[in-house]
């Protein structure tokens, strides 16, 4: 059978092979959330128990810094190397190997400025030890980034799984407890240098497997200026996403003790868990949308956006519930000290989920009206840092508790992001011309399905048994009014889509693709 025939007998027998592509990413990321939410809390719980809120907040900040950083390295490479590798006129690997590049050069700078003065990481404390070297992970962080986006390209979401999901958090976890019988001083950034580097090499070698080594490659120092100019919007727009996330422990670090500013983190990683679903979603929608884009599809676009949405929200909402509402017998895992940042963590879930159609509305604005997106992001992000200083110093005022005042960057973070969705959705609807929204009312149903199972786990449990019963009984409660009353076709196609089906979706496109290439090659 011809490539056309083959692809036409697909599409006629399964699911658009984009969304089997998507269905796929999403079930890995589901996966994913598993393995990082195993991996992440004995880090948390050593850092917490062994080296104490004070020293975690000092590392917290200084790792604010460095991943900055890393973000204006990448220069936008993240998301936009999709676009690059559709439109290349030259091998793949190239391509990567330019991006690279460009990374390089941005991290070099990075990481001597951070080198010379690194009272920028530790703004507040003394630098000593190995203080300094916690630098070169600007590098390690924008390659890392760069590499599996190039993987996601080529539908390799694994590759994401076990670099972000079981490397890097099992490497801090591991080395952040072996050199506490070595130093406390140093101990955290240690393992945070390692587990970055960790990560780097995971992404590195399923890259060089998939795309190979770059024959023939020459630095292109003229491209890789022309790419960084081209980027600067989609460089400001990742900038400020990943802003969003960190001005709020930012604000708070400006006003508040360390010890405070460690609470808030412990919060933030337990509620950016989830976050990596949608976060992790981009690199598999971007290349679906830069296709349909390209052919002018925007109607599969805008399904493609909605069906992504609603997964997204309705995994972090199941998520958020059963993290928020035994909330602190959460935070108590980390240490007792830790159960002040409770509503902070409630906060910060509902930050996650409202911020959902934001974070998805982005992956296709940046390439229909990517200006106007990035003006949507300082906007948003002007009015988070207004809010959590303006909360924070009100409480302030009125003589609140400080457990009451570091929840002031939390409710900014959610006023601001709700803003940002409401306001890119009704964007990208009047560019696509058709809804975006992934909401449905069968979510409410399945909250408040959540809402009663919660509360019986926190009026008859003691708070380990919250987490060993309570966390699952939410969850149950949650999805099964979800799957019996909201879930259709295409929806539970996330879950039970078979690995042949997969397989042979993915030959039939590679083999279109294929065949696009060598009509361009002929043009």
């Amino acid at each position: 059978m011809s490539d056309g025939g083959r692809t036409e007998a697909v599409s006629a027998q399964s699911p658009d092979a984009d969304m089997a592509t998507l269905a796929r990413g999403g079930r890995l990321n589901v996966f994913g959330f598993v393995l990082r939410l195993a991996a992440r809390l004995p880090f948390l719980f050593i850092a917490g128990r062994i080296y104490g809120a004070e020293s975690l907040g000092r590392f917290a900040y200084a790792v604010l810094t460095v991943e900055f950083a890393a973000q204006i390295a990448a220069l936008g490479l993240r998301r936009g190397l999709a676009q690059l590798l559709a439109n290349a006129r030259k091998p793949e690997a190239c391509i990567v190997a330019d991006a690279m590049l460009v990374a390089a050069i941005g991290s070099a700078i990075g990481m001597a400025i951070l080198f010379a003065f690194p009272k920028a990481m530790y703004p507040t404390t003394q630098v000593h030890g190995m203080d300094r070297w916690l630098a070169i992970t600007v590098l390690a962080i924008a390659w890392t980034d760069i590499a599996l986006a190039a993987l996601a390209y080529q539908h390799d979401v694994g590759a994401t799984v076990r670099a972000r999901s079981i490397v890097e958090p099992w490497t801090i976890s591991i080395v952040a407890f072996a050199w506490s019988y070595v130093s406390l001083n140093d101990g955290l950034i240690v393992s945070y240098v390692f587990s970055m580097v960790a990560a780097l090499v995971a992404a590195l070698i399923p890259l060089v497997r998939c795309y190979g080594i770059p024959h023939g490659w020459k630095p292109d120092l003229r491209l890789a200026w022309g790419t960084s100019v081209r980027n600067a919007p989609l460089a400001a727009a990742d900038a400020v996403e990943w802003a969003s996330r960190r001005i709020d422990l930012a604000a708070l670090g400006a006003f508040m003790p360390a010890s405070f500013v460690g609470i808030y983190y412990v919060a933030q990683q337990v509620a950016t868990l989830p976050a990596k679903l949608k976060t992790s979603f981009e690199p598999v929608l971007g290349p679906a949308i830069a296709r349909k884009i390209a052919v002018g599809d925007r109607d599969s676009v805008a399904k493609q956006l909605r069906q992504v949405t609603y997964w997204i929200i309705a995994a972090q909402l199941g998520i958020a519930l059963a993290l928020g509402i035994p909330g602190r017998a959460v935070m108590g895992l980390v240490g007792s000290g830790f159960t002040g940042g409770t509503a902070t963590l409630g906060f910060l879930l509902a930050a996650e989920v409202i911020a959902a159609a934001a974070v998805v509305s982005e992956a296709a604005l940046i390439y229909v009206a990517r200006k106007r997106n990035m003006l949507i992001s300082l906007v948003m992000l002007a009015l988070e840092a207004g809010l959590a200083t303006a909360l924070i110093l009100i409480m302030k005022d009125e003589g609140l508790p400080q457990a009451f005042q570091a929840t002031g960057p939390a409710i900014g973070l959610c006023v601001a992001l709700g803003f940002a969705s409401i306001t890119k959705s009704w964007l990208l609807k009047k560019q696509l011309g058709a809804p975006v929204s992934g909401w449905r009312w069968d979510l409410a149903w399945a909250t408040g399905s959540g809402l009663i199972a919660g509360g019986v786990v926190r009026w008859l449990l003691p708070e380990t048994w919250q987490l060993v019963v309570g966390v699952p009984l939410i969850l149950v409660a949650f999805f099964a009014v979800l799957w019996t009353k909201g879930f259709g076709p295409e929806d539970r196609e996330l879950f039970r889509m078979k690995k042949s089906e997969v397989r042979e979706l993915r030959e039939a496109e590679e083999a279109a693709e294929a065949r696009d290439q060598i009509q361009d090659d002929i043009v």
